[in-house]
């Protein structure tokens, strides 16, 4: 039991001295947002995997698979998708050379397209950060029997984050990254043979597991199981292709020929390591079902690094799952706290604002949005509510991909897209969001429908599966936010070649 949190503990301590460290390199707001544009293509691949591979994947992820199976693939096949996508996109990106994706969205729609996108975008990206503090102390309490309490380990995950952070900025991010990256992917590619081969292989897990584990689209997980499916699918690709954390990324490369040859490599990474991770959940199901541990569904990773394989593997796929934790909320909280001072701050109160004062600044910023995320997390905890990770993602991942992504790719995209429909489309996605995700059920329980005939207060409660009319909430929230976008820019004047030149320099220069 201590063993585990003392190599935990270590590594944290490691990364602490190693932080503190590179901060002397920061120098500007430049180096403290996008590392001075300095990354080489290895720190740009393995941030990049961080980036997007967090608790969502081995926690969240790991709960999805207890009740879908194999079919719980189709969350993180979106992201595959979206990487593919944005291989064609890349290059662009780094040489618009910003700080976040407000500066695309006012390139294009405006400073009001700019606010609103900084609002939804941190709503989204505090959310993600939160359920990072989670999944922390939901680690050092199973890997330690109770010993240390999930509040506790609430604190722990969030003292280091926000710690990290303030110290280094984007330094401190891709720095702490780059062995955050070798260790997750090489502990899921060690890991995999062992757990499969201690679950008895394919043919045992068939006997073991109920044969709606292995449908494509489970039949047990959701009222309409393909739509169910297909809404997490659909919510990864949306946030996947409009994620500012990468964005920044792709403003810190050294070039933009670098950015693109990282996300090649990326999607591959990506792929493995997610599919690896659902493989894991669904041995370790096997296991949990066999010899009825009565392991939760969110900890069948965990667990499977505990007791599944060697014990030097299970310290890497430990590390591992502490390491995304760590990366993905040094990222998502940097990255909302840059909309914070870029696009709010330096955009909207005091655009003359000093630049050398800025990182100060944004460090209060990064203090303040971090214990934000805490109580978003700490509350519902301390109040004993029932808390899902899997639940908490879903939100973010629909509340950014419906309101900001489709106005964002089609900025990059779509010459016909005007600031009228822009702005109609943020506004709308992330009202449309608020509203079928949270204010629909409280004020009409009665239409929720989830798994298993579930419907009102008794869905509203249940883990997992619980939809308006049993129908996702993407649906409808991305058809208003799209559906906008496209007819509000037709019934609006075409852009100028003037507001085109930063994003589309030929067209500009034809008109």
């Amino acid at each position: 039991m201590s063993f585990y949190l003392y190599v935990i503990l270590a590594y944290l301590l490691v990364l602490t001295v190693y932080n503190i460290y590179r901060s002397r390199q920061i120098k500007s707001q430049d180096d403290f947002m996008v590392a001075g544009r300095s990354l080489s293509l290895t720190k740009m691949v393995f941030t990049l995997v961080c980036t997007w591979i967090g608790s969502g994947t081995f926690i969240a992820g790991a709960e999805y698979a207890s009740y879908a199976g194999w079919s719980a693939i189709w969350q993180p096949a979106g992201a595959f998708v979206g990487i593919a996508i944005i291989y064609f996109i890349a290059a662009k990106i780094r040489t618009f050379g910003e700080y976040t994706i407000g500066d695309i969205l006012e390139a294009r729609y405006g400073k009001f397209a700019r606010l609103f996108g900084a609002i939804a975008l941190i709503i989204a990206f505090t959310t993600i950060v939160a359920y990072q503090f989670r999944a922390g102390g939901y680690i050092l309490n199973v890997v330690t029997d109770g010993a240390v309490s999930l509040e506790t380990g609430q604190i722990i995950a969030a003292i280091f984050v926000i710690g990290f952070v303030t110290i280094g900025g984007m330094v401190a991010v891709a720095h702490t990254d780059l062995p955050n990256g070798i260790i997750i992917v090489t502990a899921c590619l060690l890991s995999l043979p062992f757990v499969v081969s201690f679950a008895g292989g394919w043919e045992h897990a068939h006997a073991v597991l109920e044969p709606t584990k292995f449908q494509v689209f489970a039949s047990d997980f959701g009222k309409y199981p393909a739509l169910k499916g297909l809404a997490y699918f659909l919510s990864t690709l949306l946030l996947l292709l409009g994620v500012q954390s990468m964005y920044q990324k792709f403003y810190a490369a050294k070039s933009p020929a670098e950015a693109k040859k990282a996300v090649a490599i990326w999607i591959v990474g990506t792929i493995l390591v997610e599919t690896i991770v659902i493989a894991i959940a669904v041995y370790a199901s096997v296991y949990n079902i066999e010899f009825q541990k009565g392991w939760d569904g969110r900890a069948l990773v965990l667990n499977a690094a505990r007791y599944m394989v060697p014990g030097w593997v299970g310290v890497l796929l430990l590390g591992a799952a502490c390491a995304v934790v760590l990366s993905t909320g040094m990222n998502y909280l940097l990255s909302s706290s840059s909309n914070l001072i870029r696009d709010i701050y330096q955009g909207m109160i005091n655009p003359k604002a000093d630049p050398t004062k800025m990182v100060a600044l944004q460090k209060v910023f990064i203090v303040v949005m971090g214990f934000v995320a805490f109580a978003m997390i700490f509350i519902p905890t301390y109040l004993k509510w029932q808390v899902s990770v899997l639940q908490y993602a879903y939100f973010a991942y629909t509340m950014y991909g419906v309101s900001v992504t489709p106005a964002l790719f089609a900025a990059l995209t779509w010459k016909r897209a005007t600031r009228q429909g822009g702005v109609a489309s943020i506004v709308g996605g992330a009202a449309a969001t608020v509203f079928f995700e949270i204010i629909l059920p409280r004020i009409a329980p009665g239409i929720m429908e989830a798994a298993n005939g579930l419907t009102g207060l008794a869905a509203m409660n249940s883990t997992f599966g619980a939809d308006p009319w049993g129908i996702p909430s993407i649906y409808p929230s991305a058809i208003i936010s799209i559906g906008l976008l496209f007819v509000v820019s037709l019934m609006t004047p075409a852009p100028t070649a003037a507001e085109l030149e930063r994003l589309f320099p030929s067209a500009a220069k034809t008109s």
